[in-house]
């Protein structure tokens, strides 16, 4: 299949090439978005169980922190590469060997009585992680009409959002409760669970298209792959530049007390929870709609907290906005790197996985320099000012219809 000068996909592959099907397989798709909340959960777990499990290990909370760190970096390794690694096996069986590895990092976790035991649970879990990120939506693409996708992306990231709103807290409750080693049990115990439906629902998918490093270059040279890759880079190292830093901004500017900070980051977490549903919806009808006024209500509403966020309702309505654009975001930038690169979605979304974990790691950094040099309010500048180019070039320069002509 020729590439058009776009880069976007201006007429649905043969199944055989894709394996496409032209009825939905929701239950599949049910099955990754338990899988993904599983991965999420796991992933949050030390933050909220930081100080108990420094404790009982013996080490600094410092240290324990690099648990976090481990995950993330494997993670950006392990998702450009998974679809190289794999290129000749099932995609089924790769899917159920992710979360195997899901659960076993859980288990190692739970019973580690060192340091380094803890890290190689993480580094298990962020091989898991970075490998299920590159492959969700190249596998949501075979499971789904095409005209369906971003219904389906927005399925399984309400894994995302779910976690993101119960993770933190369940965990820290169950660990003050019954120990942080029982929280790690119980998520090995909902990776098991995920593991059960996705061996019921997912059918087999044989490898579509090929893999390699080369293949990797070859997909970063179409057009729109670099347009989706610069709105990836700009949207998340300006939220994770701004965001980071919104507890101390709360704390200091409408001078929140702890009780009330927590209902509002509470907020951004039901924020972002229907932004997803809401980014599915727009992405169905309009891609460059969904890609451009996400990043656009973030820049929106760290100019809102700038200006007026001396007012704790402003900021309470600010960061909640904030969360909802922020859980649109994923689901019409995944959508677009498949349209990109049809024939080579599994490589797309490995590209797009690396830049988003390269974008976190720059936009925390360049963010603390920021707050440490100029104050937290330079930071949700740089926040507003990136996420507005993002939203600048997905407008003029994103996606076509897939029925346009001159895609």
């Amino acid at each position: 299949m020729s590439e058009p000068a776009t880069g976007v996909m201006d007429a649905v592959l043969d199944p055989s090439e894709t394996g496409e099907r032209s009825e939905p397989a929701w239950g599949a798709v049910v099955s990754l978005a338990l899988g993904v909340f599983g991965l999420v959960t796991a992933e949050f777990l030390p933050a909220s169980l930081l100080t108990p499990l420094a404790q009982d290990l013996g080490i600094t909370e410092g240290a324990a922190g690099q648990a976090v760190t481990a995950t993330a970096v494997i993670g950006a390794i392990a998702a450009p590469t998974m679809a190289i690694v794999t290129k000749r096996l099932d995609r089924r069986l790769v899917m159920l060997a992710l979360t195997v590895l899901l659960v076993l990092s859980n288990l190692v976790a739970a019973f580690a009585s060192s340091l380094p035991v803890l890290l190689i649970a993480r580094i298990m879990l962020g091989i898991s992680l970075g490998g299920f990120w590159s492959m969700s939506a190249a596998m949501a693409m075979r499971l789904v009409p095409m005209r369906l996708m971003p219904r389906a992306m927005s399925i399984i990231l309400t894994g995302v959002s779910v976690a993101t709103v119960c993770a933190a807290p369940v965990g820290a409750y169950v660990g003050d409760i019954w120990g942080w080693r029982t929280a790690f049990m119980i998520a090995a115990v909902v990776g098991a669970l995920a593991l059960l439906v996705q061996v019921a629902t997912i059918p087999k998918l044989p490898p579509a298209g090929t893999a390699g490093f080369r293949t990797l270059l070859e997909v970063m040279k179409r057009p729109m792959i670099r347009v989706a890759l610069l709105v990836v880079l700009l949207v998340a190292s300006g939220h994770f530049a701004g965001f980071t830093y919104v507890r101390p901004f709360l704390e200091k500017v409408p001078a929140l007390d702890i009780e009330t900070i927590s209902l509002v980051l509470l907020a951004y977490g039901i924020g972002g929870f229907f932004g997803n549903f809401a980014g599915g919806f727009i992405a169905e009808r309009s891609l460059k709609a969904a890609v451009s006024l996400a990043p656009l209500l973030i820049a929106f509403s760290a100019l809102l907290l700038l200006v007026v966020g001396g007012s704790p309702v402003v900021a309470a309505i600010a960061v909640a906005s904030w969360g909802f654009a922020f859980g649109a975001v994923p689901v019409g930038l995944q959508t677009w790197l498949v349209r990109a690169a049809p024939d080579q979605a599994e490589s797309a979304g490995g590209l797009m996985v690396m830049t988003f974990q390269v974008a976190i790691a720059l936009g925390a950094v360049f963010g603390g320099l920021l707050v440490d040099n100029t104050g937290v309010a330079t930071a949700f500048a740089y926040c507003a000012a990136a996420t507005l180019l993002a939203a600048l070039a997905a407008f003029f320069l994103g996606p076509k219809p897939i029925d346009d002509p001159k895609a």
